[in-house]
């Protein structure tokens, strides 16, 4: 995916760089900003951008570790302090989108988040909220729901409960990451798991695998992998739902096989989330497997929010 050059930019956070694409309108609707999930980039919103662009600015960013931004050594919870290494989590990329948002938006903003994407979204919506920031809405396209966290660890079945200090054990050992990670850095498997992903099979192509394909095969993205695999103890959206005042909407693809619908359903019970639109026949990544579909659900959740926010802006 090639995007104008112009759209492209970069930015130092925090001593690491930081890739964001940055897509101006004329049109006056509040800026938003885009936020992918594990293993993608800013180019896994390719067929969303032009679309949102024509009401509002748009912004997508690389979270650290992913995409064109910097992938720093990990440091597990328990590991002795590295001045070369970061804890990679839901805090960290939190605080890069909330930083973000202040230095390069200003003013009011919308969060968009897909995957572990709708959890960053969240947090760094608390954040800003709590940094007197208007955050106009959120909207989650299937969030990723962590269900191996061990705040969720009573829900598992017994066996898995039983082998779960073993496996935090085998996790925490580049011997085994680092080749597990490589074994996945293939176009073969890498377009396997897409088609689990987007059940349609819609633009699974040879430009989606490339996009995935090429960040992971650059230095340091094994170690982004061990930083994640090993988030067992951190945020969990229905913690964040439960104490956020922006408005929430909700998109999420029937058919996703790893975030299930069920879930997100009990997640309407949160005040701050005002809808959920179920999307027939479409899996994990709607917004990029039927565009067509997604980005008028997408836009039309965007404008209630920004409506919303005309008539009692968001503290």
């Amino acid at each position: 995916m090639t995007y104008p050059s112009d759209w492209l930019q970069t930015w130092t956070w925090e001593g690491m760089e930081v890739s964001y694409l940055a897509c101006p309108s004329t049109a006056s609707g509040t800026p938003v900003l885009l936020i992918h999930g594990f293993g993608a980039c800013k180019e896994h919103w390719r067929h969303n951008v032009s679309a949102l662009q024509a009401n509002r600015t748009v912004y997508a960013i690389d979270l650290i570790g992913f995409g064109g931004s910097a992938k720093p050594k990990s440091r597990l919870r328990d590991e002795p302090a590295d001045a070369q290494a970061i804890r990679y989590g839901i805090e960290l990329w939190a605080q890069q989108v909330a930083d973000f948002v202040v230095q390069h938006i200003g003013g009011p903003v919308q969060l968009v988040g897909n995957s572990i994407g709708g959890v960053v979204a969240l947090a760094a919506a608390e954040r800003l909220e709590q940094q007197q920031c208007t955050v106009q809405g959120v909207v989650l396209i299937d969030c990723a729901q962590r269900a191996l966290d061990d705040k969720r660890l009573a829900e598992q079945p017994p066996l898995r409960r039983w082998g779960r200090p073993l496996l935090k054990q085998v996790v925490r050992k580049r011997w085994i990451t680092t080749p597990l990670f490589k074994s996945l850095c293939r176009p073969g498997v890498i377009r396997k798991v897409l088609l689990q992903a987007y059940p349609s099979g819609g633009n699974v192509d040879d430009e989606l695998v490339q996009i995935l394909l090429e960040p992971a095969l650059s230095e340091g993205a094994s170690e982004a992998f061990r930083g994640f695999i090993n988030l067992f103890d951190d945020k969990i959206a229905p913690e964040i739902l439960a104490k956020l005042n922006a408005p929430v909407a909700m998109l999420w693809g029937q058919r996703d096989p790893w975030e299930p619908i069920e879930e997100a359903r009990r997640w309407e019970r949160f005040d701050c989330v005002l809808s959920i639109k179920e999307v027939p026949g479409l899996g994990h990544c709607p917004h990029d497997e039927a565009p067509e579909v997604v980005n008028p659900l997408l836009a039309q959740a965007l404008q209630k929010h920004e409506n919303r926010g005309m008539e009692s802006p968001t503290p």
